[in-house]
């Protein structure tokens, strides 16, 4: 009763929107309305939404017909769809890696050991006897004078790489950005990377501080199909991951005689270093080549209905997979039925709310787990033009148990999209925090990072750090336990009556009240003059 009466006390800051002309009354972002959406996305019968099964086809006609009873109009012409053609390729690895040299031979296991996929195409991709090469960070970045590539033709081998980048816990605040991650850090990077050096395979070192999740997610995320869109793009014939016990093991056979291969790839005087080993394994594809869909919807506005502003989330979620505790289905709750949902919640309070002067798009995009690749088609393909784009506002993985105090800012410091988002904090009563873990890359991990790319200012946030009944502490072990033990699980469900959608709800008012905001102004957001992103947005 206590919770419930304060959340009634912080709502009713929420009366009004402070637009140039005047003040306008806005209607409420409904939390029964978000329930209900999170319930049916998040049920067994859609089968954890993975773009070409049954699963994502009810997902993307549930969309279609909840835009219509909206009434919303068709945000591609006349169709609620833009089309994204992928590539399904269902690959079955080889149960095990073989690696010999330096008067050894041992295998490593599937799963336990490594993961492998493939982008390529062919029925059957192979490592053989390809020789490993440590690679440190696996970056090639000039504006740092680096380069873990030098002096080697890579032709035939495979880099051997860690996740993140040099600055992480350095203590170093001039190497890359210290220990905030950079793009370089991610893993789409070091894929792309070494397909650029012509490198026959790559494989990450995985270690849960640097990559921000455990070895259990890369098991879940990367076994079975996976999507990619076509590129002429060159590909590595085997991208890969592997566990770091599975690393330690192969530098202490290694020739390397500095086993403490974390620090050696930290010096700027790192050279790319041969192991002395070689590996074997192959993969034997199934492929599929269909569209999945973007759908979309638009809310047009009044005098200015040419500007647009675009609330993103993505549908998806990892489908039917590796069953844990009996349950096979990876239902995605909170990743992502919630940010899903939550379109159509927003979506709804326009329309209860005073017509606006800007154009709202509502964007549910598809692939986002399989590497943002809806959000990427959409880049290259965007239906509304990026210069008349004001802003991108992403909602992803709501997980608030209660109202939070905090309003966290993912990429903060790149645009004044932050002081839209202060402002609509302060209303609620709430203070703004940038990313207390941004050496974790979560700024490159979800949709907004691709129209950042093509210099739409984005905002990407939401609570989670102190609500206002629950301690910092508390939040902490809860959000712990959820990377641990729920984040691309199956235990990512919902249950009515049980999971708590007051924090949420708070949430994505705020993040409605900053589109109502902006859609009402003639002001664009401008890029900070120290993000690397302003150049795209000339």
């Amino acid at each position: 009763m206590k919770n419930t009466l304060k959340f009634l006390l912080i709502t009713l800051l929420i009366v009004s929107c402070k637009t140039e002309n005047a003040e306008i009354a806005l209607a409420e972002v409904s939390q029964e309305t978000l329930g209900k959406h999170i319930e049916v996305l998040a049920s067994d019968d859609f089968q954890g939404r993975m773009p070409f099964t049954e699963g994502g086809q009810k997902t993307t006609q549930y969309l279609e017909q909840e835009f219509k009873k909206l009434g919303l109009e068709p945000g591609n012409g006349d169709s609620y769809f833009q089309d994204v053609p992928m590539v399904e390729i269902n690959g079955t690895p080889s149960e095990k890696m073989i690696v010999s040299g330096n008067n050894q031979k041992f295998d490593l296991e599937l799963l336990k050991d490594f993961v492998i996929t493939t982008s390529k195409t062919d029925a059957e991709v192979s490592l053989k006897d390809s020789e490993l090469v440590f690679a440190g960070f696996g970056i090639v970045a000039p504006e740092y004078d680096w380069d873990d590539y030098a002096g080697i033709d890579w032709k035939g081998k495979t880099a051997v790489v860690l996740v993140n980048d040099p600055g992480f816990e350095s203590g170093d605040k001039s190497l890359f950005k210290g220990n905030e991650m950079t793009y370089y850090g991610r893993w789409t990077y070091k894929f792309e990377e070494a397909a650029r050096q012509g490198a026959a395979g790559i494989l990450i070192i995985h270690d849960t501080k640097p990559a921000s999740y455990g070895w259990n997610v890369v098991q879940s995320g990367w076994s079975g199909a996976h999507l990619t869109l076509e590129s002429e793009l060159p590909k590595v014939d085997v991208n890969g991951w592997i566990s770091n016990e599975t690393a330690t093991k192969l530098f202490r056979t290694s020739a390397i005689k500095n086993k403490n291969f974390n620090e050696l790839a930290k010096s700027k005087e790192f050279k790319a270093t041969s192991l002395g080993l070689k590996a074997s394994a192959k993969i034997t594809n199934k492929i599929k080549r269909d569209q999945s869909k973007n759908v979309v919807a638009v809310l047009p506005g009044t005098d200015q209905k040419d500007e647009y502003i675009i609330y993103s989330a993505h549908w998806d979620h990892l489908g039917v997979g590796r069953a844990i505790d009996n349950d096979s289905i990876y239902n995605g709750a909170v990743d992502n039925a919630s940010g899903t949902s939550a379109l159509l919640a927003i979506a709804e309070a326009f329309k209860n709310s005073p017509q606006q002067k800007r154009s709202i798009v509502l964007l549910a995009v598809t692939a986002e787990e399989q590497g943002l690749l809806g959000s990427a088609y959409y880049s290259e393909h965007p239906i509304f033009e990026p210069k008349k784009t004001v802003a991108n506002i992403n909602m992803d993985a709501f997980n608030n148990p209660g109202p939070m105090k905090d309003f966290t800012i993912t990429g903060f410091g790149h645009s004044e999209m932050d002081e839209y988002g202060k402002r609509a904090a302060e209303e609620q009563g709430r203070y703004i925090i940038p990313d207390p873990s941004p050496e974790k890359g979560y700024f490159f991990r979800s949709d907004h990072f691709n129209f950042a790319k093509i210099g739409i200012p984005p905002i990407y946030a939401k609570g989670g750090h102190e609500g206002f009944d629950i301690s910092i502490d508390s939040m902490k072990v809860l959000n712990d336990n959820y990377r641990k033990n729920i984040y691309h699980q199956p235990s990512d469900e919902y249950i009515p009556g049980v999971t708590d959608l007051s924090g949420i709800r708070f949430d994505v008012q705020l993040l409605f009240n900053i589109g109502y905001k902006l859609s009402n102004e003639t002001y664009f957001p401008k890029w900070y003059d120290t993000s690397e992103f302003k150049a795209a947005r000339k």
